[in-house]
């Protein structure tokens, strides 16, 4: 023998009786002797208390399943039983984990490569119990003491191949978000594919997306709101690798909000990035402001079906994207993109909104105008007292400092009724520190526009309010199509309101508002059936009085309103028919809700009105009486009292009509009189 093959085969030598010696301390040496030493150095590092209480132990067993010759080398299996981990000094219990059994199986060989390969490891019945206090300290985060910068990185590599368990237990309280959670994860035992779960196209998306390997179930409260659901998610080992997607599905109902997601995060233990499947649905937007902390209006019932991804490492904050999401608020379709920023010093919501089919009733919860029932549907707390027409719900403006907002909405067809037909709808809100703007908000109605730009300022206490309104062209035919009188008018009706205000709620506002309204209608008809098809009871008593059941035409209707502190004061209120003027004089007032009109007609010419004295109109808005006054009618002319009064109001309201092409608008000599200081024409040929 050659002395190299003396040499190698004394070295092969040695190393095989090495190992056999390894082999044989290993199987025979009571491992138990060594708990102290490892239970010391482990608390040591962790800083925490760390125990094997039960029996340690290594076995040497065949593993047939590996195959070729592996199949025939014994592999040492390491089996721990009754493991603890402790808590942190300041937790109020002594455990954080607890594991029934732990055991894995060593590949030896990769030791020589400095290459710690353990193939599966099994844990029985593993509990843990995460905590985090209000000040942020908790207990999942370890010290593990000052680095040594100039230390070099280790060379051993650790490869874990799988982690099963039979059930898992965590139970999770952190007094930072309000949160009491006990969640159970159990295996699934045969995976279940990505695309099963998510579909074929969305998984070619998420290429590379694991098999879902584990299923949860949890149940708790979520910033004090009751949680329960169900999930499944990717394997545990999956964790580790940053650039690989990690499935996640789940099914939760928190309160009466209800979530379902499917998609996967990228760099899990980060929280890197999400891209979803997410459908929402629940009794109510505004309900969601408690566990996202975005600020929505109430609104019915929804439902939406979308596309989220996120970024929860972008430089100016975690950015979520809605995109293309379809659903139903109320009875309404509704359809957009939303991004949400968790930016510096308020998070933005931005975005474009469209709506199909609008129904008006929809709106109502955004101004607190829907009813008790609609509220309770919603889970709102606020409820309109009985006989109280204005909206008392209060806006919540303490939670329009949480967030700044940049939304346009556009409501392509507004549904209201057949008797009212609303077009469409168009609004730019915006939200800047407690600033609500609605500039413009924009309604189409009955052949015109209504535009308007209102302010309401949050920032103060109580909100301070302010509209603009602009209406124009309102075709008369269209606002009451089931009226046939007016099916040939060519009337519009045009106004002008500027209020400003302040309270928390509609009825506040109005309650407490100054400001003019103007009001011109030319060319129009009345009847008892008008008021009717309005629903003005009071109307059918007022009409019917003056005109009996017979259809009357309105050649010119004007009124110019001041409101003082709730009080809104007739300055000039008139209805031109063909038969006689009809002056309204009185006050409605916002704050109290009631009314307190006079209304008295003048006959054209020699045709007397048999009635003889006039009318009123009184009580609250919600159920006003109507009666002859006892005085009988003053001398002609009294509508009038005071004609110099009405010579400002109506040079305003000339200012109202519009051209109108070859179609004479009647308002034009009656008001042109007026403003001159005369009585009009029909009242002056009087004899």
């Amino acid at each position: 023998m050659t002395r190299p093959a003396r040499i190698f085969t004394w070295i092969f030598t040695s190393l095989v009786t090495v190992l056999a010696i390894l082999v044989v301390v290993i199987a025979t040496f009571d491992w138990n002797r060594a708990k102290p030493l490892l239970n010391e150095k482990v608390s040591e590092a962790l800083h925490r208390p760390f125990a094997i209480n039960g029996n340690l132990a290594v076995q040497w067993r065949t593993e047939p399943e590996e195959g070729g010759w592996r199949a025939w080398v014994p592999w040492p299996h390491f089996i721990a039983e009754d493991l603890t981990l402790g808590n942190p000094e300041w937790a109020k219990t002594p455990q954080m984990v607890g594991l029934e059994r732990v055991e894995f199986r060593l590949a030896p060989l990769p030791l020589i490569f400095q290459r710690i390969v353990i193939p599966r490891i099994d844990l029985t019945q593993p509990n843990a119990s995460l905590t985090r206090l209000a000040d942020g300290r908790a207990n999942w985060t370890f010290d593990f003491g000052p680095k040594d910068e100039n230390a070099e990185p280790s060379k051993w590599v650790l490869d874990i191949g799988a982690i099963g368990f039979d059930q898992g237990n965590v139970s999770f309280d952190d007094q930072t978000l309000n949160t009491r959670m006990k969640v159970q994860i159990d295996p699934l035992g045969k995976p279940i594919p990505f695309s099963e779960i998510v579909g074929k196209a969305s998984a070619e998306k998420a290429a590379g997306a694991q098999d879902y390997a584990f299923g949860l179930k949890a149940k708790g409260r979520y910033k004090d709101q009751p949680v329960s659901g169900t999930g499944k998610i990717g394997g545990l080992l999956e964790l580790q690798d940053a650039s690989q997607p990690f499935p996640l599905q789940a099914d939760v109902r928190i309160a009466d909000t209800h979530v379902v997601l499917a998609g996967t995060l990228t760099d899990p233990r980060n929280l890197g990035a999400l891209d979803l499947r997410l459908r929402l649905s629940g009794s109510s937007l505004g309900n969601l402001f408690p566990l996202t902390g975005v600020t929505l209006p109430d609104t019915p019932a929804y439902a939406t079906d979308g596309h989220l991804t996120a970024n929860l490492h972008a430089a100016e904050g975690a950015q979520f994207n809605y995109q293309g999401f379809n659903g139903k608020i109320g009875d309404s379709d509704i359809h957009g993109d939303l991004a949400f920023v968790a930016s510096k010093p308020r998070p933005r919501l931005s975005g474009k909104l469209v709506s199909n089919q609008l129904l008006f009733k929809d709106l109502a919860p955004l101004i607190g105008a829907d009813s008790n029932t609609e509220q309770k549907a919603r889970g709102g707390a606020s409820k309109q007292p009985t006989g109280k027409v204005l909206p008392v719900e209060e806006f919540r403006t303490e939670r329009w400092r949480a967030m700044d907002a940049d939304v346009t909405f556009s409501g392509k067809r507004i549904v209201h009724s057949e008797q009212l037909p609303f077009n469409d709808l168009s609004a730019h809100v915006i939200l800047d520190d407690g600033l609500l703007r609605l500039q413009p908000l924009r309604f189409g109605v009955a052949g015109g526009n209504l535009a308007s730009n209102v302010r309401l300022d949050g920032r103060s206490v109580p909100l301070q309010g302010s509209a603009k309104l602009t209406a124009r062209g309102f075709k008369l035919k269209q606002l009451f199509p089931g009226f046939a009188p007016m099916q040939t008018s060519f009337g519009e009706l045009n106004g002008d309101a500027d209020l400003r205000g302040r309270g928390n709620s509609v009825a506040a506002l109005l309650g407490t508002s100054n400001g003019d309204m103007r009001l011109l209608i030319n060319d129009g008809a009345i009847s008892r059936d008008l008021m009717e098809i309005a629903g003005l009871n009071v109307g059918n008593y007022v009409v019917g009085k003056l005109f009996g059941d017979k259809d009357v035409k309105i050649n010119c209707a004007a009124a110019d309103v001041g409101i003082k502190d709730g009080l809104a004061t007739t300055r000039l209120f008139l209805f031109d028919t063909e038969n006689a003027i009809i002056y309204v004089d009185g006050t409605a007032n916002f704050a109290s809700e009631r009314l307190d009109l006079k209304i008295t007609p003048e006959s054209k010419g020699l045709r007397l009105f048999s009635l003889r004295s006039p009318l009123y109109v009184r009580g609250p808005f919600a159920k006003p009486s109507a009666g002859v006054q006892a005085v009988p009618l003053a001398l002609r002319g009294a509508g009038m009292v005071a004609l110099g009064v009405a010579i400002g109001p109506a040079a305003g309201l000339l200012a109202l009509i519009a051209p109108s092409g070859d179609v004479p608008n009647q308002c034009t000599p009656l008001l042109e009189q007026m403003r001159a200081g005369k009585a009009p024409a029909a009242v002056k040929t009087r004899k």
